[in-house]
C-alpha cells in the first residue's frame, strides 16, 4: 500500500509500471517518497511562516496544507514530465527550466525553517532593533514637545529673575537705610532722622511690592509648571501608545530582515540542504540509466505517434484525391451545351430580377 502510494506520488504511469520489474517499481517509489516528504517539509515551513503572520494555529495549519499540496503538485509535475532521451545533453536541456523552478521552491521552503532554526539569534537581533526603535521613537516624540517645554521653562526663569532683581533692589534699600541710621553713609549722622525715615519708607514700599510680586509670580510659575506637567503627561501618553507597535515589530518581514543581519554561511547550508532535497528527484532521473519503464513508455508513445501520423497522412491523401476527382469532373462538364444553356437561362433571369428591383426602388424615390 505504501509502495503504491509513493509510486502515485512519482507521477509515473501505473499501468505501465505494474508490468515492470520490482526494481523499477522501487526506483519510482523512492522518487515518489522524495516528492512526498518535500511536500511535508513545505507544509511545516509554510505553517510556521504563516503562524508568524496570522498568530493563529488553525489558520496557519490550513494554509500550510494548501501550500504543501501546491508544492506536491509542482514537484510531481516536474518529475513526471522529465523523460529519458537518447542524448544526455537533451535531458539536461529538458531539465534546466525545472531545475530553476526547483531552486525557487527550495528558497521558499528553506526560508521559514531558517527562521525557526535561528529563532534565538533572530530574537536577539530583534531586541536590539526594538531598543533602537524605542529610543528613536522617544526622541522623535520629544522633539514635538521640547520646544514648548523650553519656552515655558524660559518664562519661569524670567519670572524668577524678576523676583531676584526686585529682591536685590529691596536688599540694597535695606542696606541704605541701615547705613543711614548707623551714620556710615548718606548724611553720616548717627540716629534715625528725616533722611532715615525717607529711606525706610522707600524700602518698605519696595518690600511691599516684592511681596506682591512674589504672590503674582509664584501664581504664574505654578500655572506654567502645570502646563509643563500636562505636556509631559501627553508625551508619556504618546510614548505609551506607540510602544505596542514597536513591541509587535517581530513579523515575518522583520524576522527575514533580522536573519539577513546574521552570518550568511549557516543559512546558506540550510538552503543547500533543501535545494538538494528539492532537486533530488530530478537529479535521480537524470543520473539513472534508461530503464524498463522508459522503454515501455517510449514504445507506447511511438505506437500512438505512428498511428496518429498515419491517420493524418491518409486524410491528406484522401483530400488530395478528392480534389483531383472534382477538378476532373468539373472540367468535363464545363463544355457541355446543356449546362451552358441552363447557366445562360438562369443568368438572364437574375439580370431581369435585378432590373425590376432597381426600377421599383427608383419609382419609390420619385
Amino acid at each position: 500500500m505504501l509502495k503504491q502510494f509513493f509510486i502515485l506520488c512519482s507521477g509515473a504511469d501505473t499501468d505501465i509500471l505494474n508490468d515492470c520489474s520490482i526494481g523499477e517499481q522501487n526506483k519510482y517509489a523512492g522518487i515518489g517518497a522524495t516528492v512526498f516528504f518535500t511536500a511535508v517539509m513545505a507544509t511545516i515551513a509554510a505553517s510556521y511562516a504563516l503562524y508568524t503572520v496570522f498568530d493563529n494555529l488553525y489558520s496557519s495549519i490550513l494554509f500550510g496544507l494548501i501550500w504543501g499540496l501546491l508544492i506536491f503538485n509542482l514537484d510531481r509535475y516536474i518529475v513526471s514530465t522529465i523523460k529519458k532521451r537518447e542524448k544526455v545533453l537533451d535531458e539536461i536541456l529538458q531539465a534546466t527550466p525545472r531545475i530553476f523552478l526547483a531552486v525557487i521552491i527550495a528558497v521558499v521552503i528553506s526560508k521559514p525553517l531558517e527562521l525557526k532554526i535561528f529563532e534565538k539569534e533572530i530574537n536577539q537581533v530583534l531586541l536590539e532593533q526594538k531598543n533602537e526603535l524605542t529610543l528613536a521613537n522617544q526622541h522623535q516624540i520629544a522633539e514635538q514637545f521640547n520646544p514648548k517645554i523650553s519656552e515655558l521653562e524660559n518664562q519661569i526663569l524670567d519670572l524668577k529673575s524678576e523676583l531676584d532683581l526686585k529682591e536685590s533692589e529691596v536688599n540694597a534699600l535695606y542696606d541704605t537705610y541701615i547705613s543711614e541710621a548707623e551714620g556710615t553713609s548718606g548724611t553720616k549722622l548717627l540716629g534715625k532722622g528725616p533722611v532715615y525715615k525717607e529711606k525706610r519708607d522707600k524700602h518698605d514700599a519696595s518690600f511691599a511690592e516684592l511681596q506682591q510680586l512674589k504672590i503674582v509670580n509664584h501664581t504664574k510659575i505654578s500655572a506654567i509648571e502645570s502646563q509643563i506637567l500636562a505636556i509631559q503627561k501627553q508625551y508619556t501618553s504618546n510614548v505609551a501608545k506607540s510602544q505596542p507597535i514597536i513591541d509587535n515589530f517581530d513579523g515575518l518581514m522583520a524576522r527575514i530582515t533580522a536573519l539577513g543581519e546574521l552570518p550568511w554561511l549557516p543559512s546558506f547550508f540550510v538552503f543547500l540542504l533543501f535545494l538538494a532535497i528539492e532537486t533530488s528527484p530530478i537529479i535521480a532521473k537524470l543520473l539513472s540509466p534508461k530503464g524498463e519503464f522508459d522503454f515501455r513508455l517510449q514504445d507506447q508513445e511511438t505506437i500512438i505517434k505512428t498511428w496518429t501520423l498515419q491517420n493524418v497522412a491518409e486524410r491528406k491523401l484522401v483530400l488530395k484525391t478528392d480534389n483531383a476527382i472534382n477538378n476532373k469532373v468539373y472540367n468535363e462538364i464545363a463544355d457541355e451545351e446543356e449546362v451552358m444553356n441552363y447557366k445562360r437561362k438562369k443568368a438572364r433571369e437574375l439580370l431581369q430580377f435585378q432590373a425590376d428591383a432597381f426600377l421599383k426602388k427608383q419609382k419609390g424615390v420619385l
